[in-house]
């Protein structure tokens, strides 16, 4: 892979962090891997929505930082729904 750190890597910094600095690690791996500044547009409410990913690997989305898409999804609907599928991505990617 080009340009990022091995998932090993990942997780052993996560780790590190989580020791010395109270940082929670993730529960699971995300099922999408977002490279920083990728837009996720999603029409709702008669109004075009834009997330966009930041270098952190946070969702922005009017200017208020999400953890997870579902997060995003929530604040946009106002109910629980699951962000990738509100997004429109599947298992294969983007549709």
């Amino acid at each position: 892979m080009f340009g990022g750190l091995a998932p090993e890597i990942k997780q052993r910094l996560e780790a590190i962090g989580a020791k010395h600095s109270k940082i929670k690690l993730r529960a699971a791996p995300r099922e999408f891997e977002f490279a920083p500044g990728t837009i996720l547009l999603r029409e709702w409410g008669e109004r075009e929505h834009r997330v966009t990913v930041t270098a952190e690997g946070l969702f922005e989305y009017e200017g208020q930082s999400f953890k997870s898409l579902t997060s995003v999804a929530r604040q946009i609907t106002g109910s629980h729904r699951s962000g990738p599928m509100f997004f429109g991505l599947g298992k294969g990617g983007a549709r």
